[in-house]
């Protein structure tokens, strides 16, 4: 039977994977870049150089989505991690560049997807592909061609850029590089931006479908304004009971003692929920919590790029976000629990306890990464 849900509106979800005429994601070559996909909000974006990008907001590969929304406002028990602003930029100038540097990576990926794969390793388990590479290296130039004094961190290039500017442009060009490489269907492009160490402006596309049958979805989010999945507004589900939710977590390559914590936790949760997923892409499960079709996502050890645009695209949501102590998290954190908010609490009646045994072993939960200089309020 489906959990019972406090006065909630339902809207119908649709998706169909059948393409849209109106646009070939496959179709642009990326010395094209700026013939970008059709973004989620305005219809039309202007770059640099005076170019003028026109889309069709109905035309996301057919895709229609919803969520769960409820009537009643929940209390936040959390410190909101979003901007409070965004300086010179407003915040709508910053989403409309997000999405459309993810969506030039997005092109990258998408005309990969189904060609061989070129991997090495970072570690034994870590691979990398030429498309992580190139989606980047995509993604980098619509940034540099508009915002050349801003700060950049990409999982592939590391830090570029002015250390003093008060943007820093977080990238993973493709989270879930594993999933890439064997065709499974859970991976993404990730772009985010923090103004002064906040978060202020996201884009996720999501990869969905699978071999024969790729599309893509756009999840989106701007301090204030709410989020968004293929221009439709969401929200997180309103289920408040731990035996009614179903869960994601995630783990990091390498199998040491907070590994090991995790697959207790793993355990713990399965006993007592509906399940507990591992898909293996940390943005894709912060934007499911997002979409209302998940209750919670927790993990150690991630990185910046990792987290910078999904934990946006939560709270703006309606969720909370915390470290797993349960510590008021920032995107330079090495843990982070995601949640609906009606159930943080009780997770972290189990996730908090333990993530404290981790610290008393002298695991390192300090902040990972800051750029020296950067303009930071956390």
């Amino acid at each position: 039977m489906a959990p019972s849900l406090s006065s909630p509106k339902t809207i119908s979800q649709t998706f169909s994977l059948i393409p849209s005429h109106s646009f070939s994601l496959v179709s642009h070559r990326l010395p094209n870049y700026r013939n970008l996909l059709p973004r989620t909000h305005e219809p039309s974006l202007r770059l640099k150089h005076g170019i003028q990008l026109s889309f069709d907001t109905n035309s996301m590969g057919g895709f229609r989505c919803g969520a769960i929304l409820s009537d009643v406002e929940r209390e936040r028990n959390y410190r909101k991690i979003g901007s409070q602003s965004t300086g010179s930029l407003s915040a709508n100038q910053l989403l409309e560049l997000v999405e459309a540097a993810a969506k030039t990576g997005a092109q990258v990926v998408m005309e990969a997807v189904n060609k061989p794969r070129s991997i090495t390793y970072k570690g034994t388990t870590d691979l990398v592909t030429d498309t992580d590479k190139r989606s980047e290296l995509a993604i980098l130039e619509v940034v540099r061609d508009n915002f050349n004094d801003h700060l950049i961190l990409g999982e592939e290039g590391g830090l570029i850029g002015n250390t003093s500017s008060d943007y820093l442009w977080c990238i993973d060009p493709l989270d879930g590089t594993t999933n890439f490489a064997h065709g499974y269907p859970s991976f993404a492009v990730s772009v985010g931006v923090l103004f002064r160490g906040r978060p202020a402006a996201a884009a996720v596309v999501e990869f969905v479908g699978g071999p024969m049958c790729w599309n893509t979805r756009t999840f989106s989010a701007a301090t204030g304004g709410g989020a968004f999945c293929n221009g439709k507004r969401i929200h997180v589900s309103a289920t408040d009971q731990v035996e009614q939710s179903l869960l994601v977590t995630g783990f990091g390559y390498e199998h040491d003692d907070a590994w090991a914590t995790n697959i207790d936790l793993f355990k713990e949760f399965t006993d007592i929920s509906r399940g507990v997923r591992r898909l293996g892409a940390a943005a894709v499960d912060m934007c499911h919590v997002a979409l209302g079709i998940v209750e919670a996502y927790w993990e150690y050890r991630l990185k910046p790029w990792d987290m910078a645009a999904g934990v946006l695209i939560v709270e703006e949501a309606g969720g909370s976000v915390t470290c797993m102590d349960g510590g008021n998290f920032c995107v330079f954190d090495r843990s982070v629990l995601v949640s609906n908010g009606a159930l943080h609490g009780k997770l972290l009646e189990r996730i908090g306890p333990a993530t404290e045994k981790l610290k008393s072993k002298g695991i390192n939960f300090s902040h990972w990464f800051k750029p020296e200089n950067y303009n930071s309020d956390v």
